[in-house]
Order: structure tokens, then sequence, then C-alpha cells
């Protein structure tokens, strides 16, 4: 079938679902393929729960006419969402970056919606499949499309372009996120900046941080750029007025009093300010949908107990992300301080090295208490509290309930720290 009569198909549905647990009336589902799983063999239970057509690659599993057959069911939904993206022909504004992919998309959104009917990344639905997805979400009604894209290997982010033609794009930072898939630091610029190649092969518009070195330098001579700067020569102007711990921005002697903490979310405002400023948005309108923004999802989310003030970022962890999340906690003026560390994933030969450099620059900051929790973590060199598993943690923390008023608590995702919350009350 070609992608065309598909894509006709596509369009008499409620859309397109890849689990059968989340089927929907008149949906259309994509038998896609995992490690653990084949989607081929649920085509006929998505039918009977409600789905009216089902898209399958191997020839055994098409059984009615409502089930279409293809090569590949993966290639055959990127290809849907393609084309489909140059059907609707609507801006596409992409970022990806080590740190803040998400807070950065959902401040984007947040700010867009105010003049606009925008259609964003859910989530961190934000792969190969997630893309996809992300674009045939959006119908005839969207206006502008927001995409967030993930990467852990080279040429990944490349792809995803191929896909959502972004029109615009932006990079939120580089940082010692995923080493081992892209082989050091300068694989994971390397990696990152594949947005901007394509950006700039395109003649499309890039939107950039006028503080950062890296980006500075790679569009030097691109004249389709915007960037925000607090010092140096931008289109915009925004400055940081304060992160106490909430982050405060001037923009147009206009002071944006933000839900979110840490000196390392200035940009992710800031960019905001500057996308909703070229889309016409506001000040006014910009500031209202920051000031309304709450982040959510364990993601430097401020959580109040009887007994304490916690800061849970366990949404994520990368040693970049570490380090600004310990030093603006150090910052903080209170005085009774204990922080929770879980195990950074996916840095392969960097794993030992990096995780002694948190347990050291956690040391030298001024925290009452340091608590380690992990295998990397525990087999670091350190004065601080260690536990091999959550399950340690949990233990300790039962019986020794912490004195400390405030707490720091972040790791990555497969730690699942935010379970340390049920022991703390």
């Amino acid at each position: 079938m070609k992608i065309e009569e598909l894509h006709s198909i596509f369009l008499t549905t409620s859309g397109v679902v890849t689990d059968t647990r989340k089927i929907e009336d008149n949906s259309i589902f994509f038998a896609l393929k995992g490690e653990n799983f084949n989607g081929n063999s649920f085509a006929e239970e998505a039918l009977k729960k409600g789905a009216s057509y089902a898209v399958v690659d191997e020839k055994e599993h098409k059984t009615s006419d409502a089930i279409i057959l293809v090569e590949n069911c993966l290639k055959t939904l990127q290809e849907l969402a393609k084309f489909h993206r140059n059907y609707l022909n609507i801006p596409i504004i992409s970022l990806t970056g080590s740190n803040g992919k998400t807070t950065t998309k959902e401040l984007i959104n947040a700010v867009l919606s105010k003049k606009f009917k925008t259609v964003a990344t859910k989530g961190n639905l934000n792969n190969h499949i997630g893309v996809p997805l992300t674009l045939l979400s959006m119908d005839k009604t969207t206006e502008i499309g927001i995409v967030e894209m993930g990467a852990n290997h080279l040429k990944e982010i490349e792809n995803l372009c191929k896909i959502a033609l972004p029109d615009y794009g932006y990079i939120t930072n580089f940082g010692k996120a995923h080493l081992e898939g892209f082989g050091g630091v300068q694989g994971v610029i390397k990696g990152k900046s594949e947005l901007y190649n394509f950006l700039i092969e395109n003649s499309k518009t890039i939107f950039f941080n006028g503080d950062d070195p890296i980006q500075v330098e790679k569009l030097d001579t691109y004249s389709k750029k915007i960037g925000f700067s607090d010092s140096n020569n931008t289109t915009y102007k925004i400055s940081l007025e304060s992160a106490a711990p909430f982050v405060s921005v001037n923009y147009k002697n206009l002071s944006i009093n933000s839900n979110l903490i840490g000196t390392y979310n200035f940009t992710n405002i800031a960019i905001a300010v500057t996308i909703g400023s070229h889309f016409e948005i506001t000040p006014e309108a910009i500031k209202e949908a920051i000031e309304k923004y709450t982040p959510s999802n364990n993601r430097s989310q401020i959580i109040k107990t009887k007994d304490h003030q916690i800061i849970l970022d366990a949404y994520n962890a990368n040693p970049s992300s570490m380090k600004v999340a310990l030093e603006n906690f150090d910052q903080l003026k209170e005085s009774s301080k204990l922080v929770i560390l879980g195990d950074m994933f996916e840095l392969g030969n960097e794993a030992e090295e990096e995780h002694q450099y948190i347990a050291e620059l956690a040391e030298k900051l001024s925290f009452n208490t340091i608590i380690l929790v992990g295998e990397n973590f525990y087999q670091t060199e350190t004065k601080a509290l260690k536990f091999k598993s959550f399950e340690d943690l949990k233990e300790y923390v039962k019986t020794h309930k912490p004195s400390e008023k405030h707490l720091l608590i972040k790791g990555s995702r497969g730690m699942a720290l935010e379970r340390t919350l049920d022991y703390l009350a």
C-alpha cells in the first residue's frame, strides 16, 4: 500500500495507537516490535477492542481486510508521520540537548499556547517512535508543532530531523549525558549539533543561547539565527534577577517570576521568552504563561511535608545536571541541608570517574549530610553515607529520620528516588 493511501485511511481514524492497553474507538493500531514483544500478535485483539485498522508486517497476521500488511511497521509509521507533517504544512519547532529538554518544551508550549493552537511532545516521547507519534497527533486545527528530540547515539537527531523536517530549532546545552552511546563529550556536541546542521543545510531559523560559547562559535557565520543573552549582542536581552530559590528573569523591564528553582532554569525560561517574542506574543502574555507553569513529574518539584522542604529532582541525572543542582542547593541560604544522590546511568567508561567527581563535589559544599545510593556511588571513595541499593537506603531512612529541614533528592530515572518520600514522613 502506498503511503498516500495509508494516510487517507489514517485521516478517517481517531489516531495511532501502539499499545493494545490504550486502544481507542476507531483508532489505527501499529504492530511495532520490541526486545520482549511482537505487536503483530496483538493485531486481532486491537480490532476487538475497538480499533478500525491494524498495520502489521508479518503476512500470517493479515487475517482480515481491516489488517493492513506493510514491509516494516516502524519504517511505515515514520514515513506516515513525515507525509502527515508535509500534509499539514505548519511551523515545526524542534529542540534537543543534554539537560532541560522537557521543561523547555513545556515552557515554550505554555507561551505559544497564549496565541496559537499548539501540539507538543507528550512527556518524553522523543525518540524514533515518539517523534512520529507526536507528529501524527497533530491535525488541521494545529497551528504550531513543538517536537522534542532525544538521542543517545550519533545520527539519531539527524534521522529524527528527516522525519519532523523542523523549520526552527534550539539546543538547550551540551552536557555529560549518554557518554556511553556518544563516546564522550565531543560525541555529545557532534550528536546534538545534528539539529543545527539540518537547519543550516535547509536555510531554516535557529534559536540559540548567546552566552553559550559552543553555540556562538558554531553559528558564527550563519545569518538566520535569533539569540538571547544577558551580556552579549543578540536579538533579545534577558537577565537573571534572582534564584532564591525560584528563578526570576527580567525582560523589557518586566519581572517574570517562575515556579522553577535553580539558576540552570534561567536559559529554559529565556528561550521560551525569546520564541514567544519572535512569534509576536506580548511580554505580558509571556509573563502570565511562565508564571502559571508549575513543574511536575519529579522535575525540580518543591514538596513540603510537616518536617521538611524537599527539592525532588528524580526524573533524570547526568554529571552536568547533577553538578548544577548541587551548586544551586549549596547557594540557598538555609543552613540545615541533606542531599540524597542516586547513580547516573549511561556513562560507560566514564562512570567511575564521574561518580567520584560528584561525590567529592558534594563533600566540598555546605551540606550537613550526604547520602549516596547505587552501585556506582557505592564504589566511590568518600566520607558520605553509601548504600548499594535503594532497599538498603530504605531500611536506613526508616530508622534514621533526617533532622535536616531542607533536602535535595536527585538521581537517574532508573533509580526512582521519588520512592524515598514514602519513608521520610
